[in-house]
């Protein structure tokens, strides 16, 4: 419908509220805040013709797309922009398509600031024409916003460079064609545009620029270069090189380090056209606190900031020698569905964190009970899964489920009987990254029905596409029908169901339950409030606190594969109610809370009603479940005794560990023997300190817990440490870079940093060789290759008072309680 144009002061509040608005507090702002209401308040904006619904904010999420929580466990809400709803449009229809607002500055995973100004577009607002009743008329703004902070406003009309407006679309294309050809002129070597072969592979800078040269009709010497400083490289760094003449102050490199990572290193220095990045107080990088991690490198659009040479790990090289397997070169994976989402340089510094497996029918991905590292990507081929592996003798034997899981995957190499529990193809995208992001054994063993392709991926492949937020929905979509699975095959309350049932049950649920994610000591409900859902744990611990007379006690924690919430519902159910007290009926009787990163599965109150009506074998579990608690009711002075231990013993995160190295006070003489052996065994770099935190009588040293949700696996840049072997000890690799990611991440200080002395070339002086000092991160290895697997490790070994022990937490907590009687 055409409209005529118009020109009033109105619109000019949208224009400067993308730049400054005077809202909160008389302080001069970006924009003024949101607020969880208009995550409801939906807004129409026409984009180039084309309309699109979006709500006016939208919760904040962090680097991995994962929800921010405050202090009190609520969401923070943002201001929904202008590029979310074009992103909102136009990839709903195709996730691969290219978006007709060019950005440069803007990344997904990170905070918007509208520098380079590449985004621009043209902003309007329509509304009845008075003039013409029946008709709408589009009051036109004056000059153009940053679409990427510019908020949406309701009746909003958006111009691109493709807006079938000639006058808007002229404009767009102007402002960007002279950002762009002065941007070349600057910060691309000679100021020549690239073809498009030669940006294919190059920074984002070029690639844009070479898309976009036939559209605009870019001149490249249209502009001459304007810098009147010209620097030289900086190689101080072993691992990265810094071109200050290509920088063009995007902050996507200070963003990264400073807001993704928390390393607070990068900044800027100088006025004017001698402004640059900096490290620290402008010490070359080298030389500053940089920890090398390689995230500023790896956000940099463009070659200000490169990596010097690729990270090999040993994996990879051990993972080359087995046949079938290859190395996969960058540039092979562009066209990928998942890969391809990676940015190239991430793809080039991380290149032996892929391998490419060609492999045979009948030859195993992986087995139950091992450990992985890696996650499958599928290409070709079908494969069979079994969640229980049917060989002779594999499912005897007694202990933890991790335990019997790992003697499963040693039963022997005899071959797979039966029926595999489902067949996974391409379409399935990608297998066994559960184990990879979650740290636990594999829980099924994957066999090649046909001849296939897989690609081996591992964690920090994995982390790097939770970033990016069309491989982030392939890959939850995918992990939400496989947790579904799981939850069904492993959860207690399900147990009783017949496969066909569990079938008709996954289906049930597919579309009605939420994935919940919640941040150490959030509350997930409180005591009194009405029990509105039922819940399934799925990653991470949560705690039971119950409040009575004013006193807080710790009634209870659970793990993975538990569940809870289900008593609160009991109302809907006469029969059931009336087993209760009326008092607790609908009502919390406790209140819950994360130890940890918690992942939840959520059934809502309705859907849970509904699923005990069709389902009577839950409902006779749901009945039993409400038994055993007033059983539990009747015995509250063993629950007294058990809650008093329970404070202190989750507080301390004892929970979470599968491997304590304790030590009884009342046995111990402080000869400081376990101290010395572990110095002795690795090379004077001792693993643990004889100090920490009491639990009773017993001491927990300072060394490695092998926690079950290890916290210092979680983004390592270059995935060199992991869990490994039965005693599920933590390994790192020698590709480690120093970076002190995984020190910052233990929260119980057992990984140290110490310096390693190599001799490298000289960055200065071809010629000639230096001797530097790498940092490395070490912690306790249970002494993997220096004593057996049925040995104790050294600390243990070396105590001549029998005073020193390794157990799980759980095994400490029963000692205890067992002690209090």
């Amino acid at each position: 419908m055409a409209m005529d144009d118009y020109l009033d002061e109105v619109t000019r509040l949208w224009e400067e509220e993308g730049l400054f608005a005077r809202d909160v507090q008389g302080q001069l702002i970006r924009v003024r805040p949101a607020t969880a209401r208009e995550y409801d308040e939906l807004v129409t904006v026409l984009v180039d013709d084309r309309e699109v619904r979006v709500p006016r904010a939208v919760p904040l999420t962090d680097a991995q797309g994962d929800l921010i929580n405050d202090a009190d466990g609520r969401t923070i809400p943002r201001r929904t922009t202008i590029l979310d709803a074009v992103q909102q449009l136009y990839r709903s229809e195709n996730p691969a398509a290219a978006l007709p607002i060019p950005t440069l500055c803007h990344a997904d995973h990170m905070r918007p600031v509208g520098v380079c100004r590449v985004c621009s577009v043209a902003v309007a607002r329509r509304e009845p024409d008075p003039r013409n009743p029946g008709k709408m008329r589009e009051i036109a703004g004056e000059k153009l916003v940053p679409a990427c902070v510019q908020p949406v406003e309701p009746n909003m009309v958006v111009h691109t460079m493709h807006s079938s407006s000639t006058s808007r679309a002229s404009s767009v294309r102007s402002a960007v064609k002279v950002l762009l050809e002065m941007l070349v002129a600057d910060h691309l070597p000679d100021g020549r545009i690239p073809t498009a072969g030669e940006a294919r592979f190059g920074s984002d800078l070029e690639r844009l620029a070479s898309r976009l040269a036939p559209q605009l009709e870019l001149n490249s010497q249209r502009f001459q270069s304007r810098q009147p400083i010209r620097y030289e490289p900086d190689i101080s760094s072993q691992l990265m090189a810094v071109d200050h003449n290509a920088c063009i102050l995007c902050d996507r490199c200070s963003r990264s380090c400073n807001e993704v990572k928390q390393n607070f290193v990068i900044g800027r220095s100088g006025k004017g056209y001698s402004t640059r990045i900096a490290f620290d107080l402008d010490a070359p990088m080298g030389m500053s606190s940089c920890v090398s991690c390689g995230e500023c490198m790896l956000s940099c659009p463009t070659q200000a900031l490169t990596f010097r040479k690729p990270v090999e790990s040993d994996w990879w090289r051990e993972a080359l020698r087995h046949p079938g397997k290859s190395a996969v070169a960058p540039e092979e994976l562009d066209d990928h569905p998942l890969l391809g989402c990676l940015p190239f340089r991430f793809r080039q510094w991380n290149q032996s964190a892929i391998v490419r497996w060609r492999i045979a029918a009948g030859e195993e991905l992986c087995r139950l009970g091992e450990y992985g590292t890696t996650a499958f990507l599928l290409n070709a081929g079908s494969f069979e899964i079994f969640p229980q592996d049917p060989r002779s003798g594999a499912r005897d034997g007694g202990g933890s489920w991790l335990r019997r899981l790992w003697r499963w995957s040693r039963a022997g190499d005899e071959p797979i009987a039966g029926s595999p529990a489902f067949v996974a193809t391409p379409d399935d995208v990608v297998l066994g990254e559960m184990t990879c992001m979650n740290y636990f054994p594999r829980v099924a063993t994957i066999r090649a029905r046909t001849d296939g392709e897989v690609l081996e991926v591992r964690r920090n492949v994995l982390f790097a596409l939770q970033r990016n937020p069309q491989a982030r929905e392939m890959l939850e979509r995918v992990y939400r029908e496989r947790s579904l699975r799981r939850h069904l095959d492993s959860v207690e309350f399900f147990s009783g169901l017949t496969d066909a049932e569990k079938d008709s049950c996954r289906e049930f649920l597919r579309e009605r339950i939420q994935l919940l994610r919640a941040d150490p000591g959030q509350i997930i409900f409180r005591q009194g409030e009405r029990a509105d859902g039922f819940y399934m744990i799925r990653h991470g611990y949560v705690k039971f606190i119950q409040t009575q007379a004013g006193q807080e006690r710790v009634l209870n924690y659970f793990g993975p594969n538990r569940h809870f919430g289900e008593i609160g519902l009991l109302s809907d159910a006469p029969d059931l109610a009336a087993m209760l007290p009326a008092s607790i009926q609908e009502r919390r009787t406790a209140t819950c809370a994360a130890l940890d990163d918690v992942e939840l599965v959520r059934v809502d109150r309705a859907t849970f009603q509904e699923l005990l009506r069709r389902f009577s074998v839950l409902r006779d579990r749901f009945r039993s479940a409400a038994l055993e608690m007033l059983e539990r009711q009747d015995h509250l002075e063993s629950s007294i005794v058990r809650g008093r231990h329970l404070g202190p013993f989750t507080d301390a995160g004892l929970f979470n560990a599968q491997r304590l190295l304790v030590l009884d006070l009342e046995a111990c003489t402080r000869c400081d023997e376990c101290a010395k052996a572990c110095a002795d065994t690795h090379q004077g770099v001792t693993r643990l300190i004889r100090d920490g935190q009491r639990f009773d009588k017993w001491l927990v040293a300072s060394a490695c817990r092998s926690c079950s949700d290890p916290y210092c696996l979680v983004g390592c840049p270059v995935d060199a440490i992991h869990r490994h072997g039965e005693r599920m000890e933590i390994v790192i690799e020698n590709h480690c870079i120093g970076c002190g990611l995984c020190a910052n991440h233990c929260p119980y200080g057992n990984i140290n940093m110490h310096g390693v002395q190599e001799t490298r070339p000289d960055p200065l002086n071809p010629h000639r060789t230096v001797a530097v000092i790498q940092q490395r991160a070490s912690t306790c290895d249970l002494c993997r290759n220096v004593v057996g697997p049925n040995q104790d490790v050294s600390c243990v070994f070396a105590c001549p008072h029998n005073a020193a022990f390794r157990m799980s937490g759980a095994d400490l907590l029963q000692r205890v309680l067992d002690s209090d009687g």
